[in-house]
């Protein structure tokens, strides 16, 4: 928090270039390489395919969230971009949707995690669900306590945690190499006999792109702490020009080592979600503990800085950090590890993905036509934006017309419930008195304030102000 001799209550610009691409890789690459995608326990190599147009939507995302956040230079730019561009509705629904994903993400991440500490105890089957949730849900909350205190807090976890996933991704690939090089007849034949195996229907071609969107998303994190880095007009896009095509490439090679390592057929893969764990026991036995922990540390600082994201309440207490976005994420993340699985929940989660992605780069296209002249110092290629919509479409209209499962229906159900609140308390400025004495009080129990404005925020509200006036004049 800043408290300089204007006495303003701000998250200050403390992050630079190197904390930046740390944040960018943990990100990106949580469990997510390592978790047993649809396409892998299903389709043989086939998922190496279809892996690149996974990496290829998501840095085409990526790089059109960099636009946004280096246009809006501000804490939950993403927010900030919707509301200019749509309006107050578009962007309540967004902040409503944002409630439910972010809980689904840091669920799915504790689920992930709890599965690679107890996989190794279960070599040879796969672990209860009992403990797996338990753990989870002791996981998720020790997080929350930790996020608390701020990010700045854990940093440390974060950068350990990256050069040692780094680390085990490297190994992984580099036994790659080795076994094609040893194995070359055995290993060229599974993939010149890739496409034999049966083409999955579309609606579960759509899924398993979920999954492999679930392993290369996270580039557009950006938007929510532009308003933390210092000098972002460099920061960002130089991260994410190194860290998305380095991201990208660490996959392929990590995803041709499990399939060469795999010599029966994937008929391991097909019930073990922690394949990193089943691969170290194949190829390197005496890793196998190892590689966990590895892995398992990763998670961890991810789950560290997904407390940060929620934007439903924003005040922030003696550490900066927002006590009460990280306690009710923390309850409705806990309702999720309850209630889903695992598979379902990255479904669920990457489908309203798809629906806001849609939202956001037509927000771009309609901002770029209505207001030229705002300062942009990176445009994306106008190409990626019109490419990266046009699948986003597919993902979310053949499930509705494939898919013999209703879920999808209700996922449009819950992205649209959000009127229920928004007609009531923001269209008609209905008043409950109970929570204004709720929003009085807490704020003294847990030592919380609301942060005052942005500098960036500030200066384009006076600029709106001035030119509403000149047109009004």
């Amino acid at each position: 928090i800043t408290m300089g001799k204007e006495k303003k209550i701000q998250v200050r610009r403390v992050f630079g270039y190197f904390w930046g691409m740390s944040f960018l890789v943990v990100h990106i690459i949580g469990a997510d390489i390592f978790a047993a995608d649809i396409l892998l326990r299903e389709c043989g190599a086939f998922p190496v395919y279809v892996g690149w147009p996974c990496a290829l939507l998501s840095i085409m995302t990526t790089l059109c969230s960099a636009e946004i956040g280096i246009t809006f230079p501000c804490s939950g730019a993403h927010y900030y971009f919707l509301k200019k561009g749509y309006g107050n509705l578009i962007s309540f629904l967004n902040l409503w949707t944002a409630l439910f994903l972010g809980s689904g993400l840091a669920a799915s991440q504790a689920l992930l995690l709890a599965e690679y500490s107890i996989q190794p105890f279960y070599l040879s089957c796969s672990a209860p669900k009992l403990p797996k949730r338990c753990l989870a849900l002791a996981i998720l909350w020790t997080v929350g306590i930790l996020n608390c205190r701020g990010v700045r807090e854990v940093t440390w976890l974060q950068i350990a945690s990256t050069v040692l996933k780094m680390a085990i991704l490297g190994l992984i690939s580099l036994n790659e190499v080795v076994l094609l090089v040893r194995e070359w007849n055995e290993n060229v034949e599974i993939f010149q006999n890739s496409f034999d195996a049966e083409f999955p229907e579309a609606s579960q071609f759509i899924e398993a792109t979920f999954q492999g969107y679930f392993a290369n998303s996270g580039g557009g994190c950006f938007t929510y702490i532009a308003g933390e880095l210092k000098e972002h007009r460099k920061t960002i896009p130089r991260c994410i020009f190194i860290a998305s095509p380095l991201v990208s490439i660490v996959y392929l090679l990590v995803n041709i080592s499990y399939l060469t390592s795999d010599t029966q057929g994937n008929s391991l893969f097909r019930f073990v979600y922690a394949v990193a764990i089943t691969w170290t026991d194949r190829v390197i036995p005496s890793l196998t503990w190892i590689v966990p922990f590895g892995i398992s540390a990763s998670l961890f600082s991810k789950l560290l800085i997904n407390g940060q994201l929620p934007l439903l309440f924003n005040m922030l207490n003696i550490y900066s950090s927002p006590f009460m976005s990280i306690l009710l994420l923390a309850t409705m993340a806990s309702i999720a590890i309850v209630l889903t699985n695992l598979i379902d929940l990255i479904n669920y989660i990457y489908f309203a993905v798809s629906i806001w992605t849609i939202f956001s780069l037509t927000g771009i296209l309609k901002l770029r036509y209505q207001e030229p002249h705002l300062p942009r110092p990176y445009k994306v290629f106008l190409p990626f934006p019109l490419v990266a919509i046009a699948i986003s479409l597919c993902l979310i209209l053949i499930p509705l017309v494939k898919s013999q499962h209703m879920h999808y229906v209700y996922m449009y159900l819950c992205v649209f419930s959000g009127l229920l609140f928004y007609i009531p308390l923001i269209h008609f400025k209905l008043r409950l008195i109970w929570f204004e004495k709720m929003t009085c009080y807490l704020p003294l129990i847990f030592n919380i304030c609301i942060p005052d404005v942005s500098d960036e925020q500030m200066i384009e509200e006076v600029e709106t102000i001035k030119k509403n006036s000149i047109l009004k004049a």
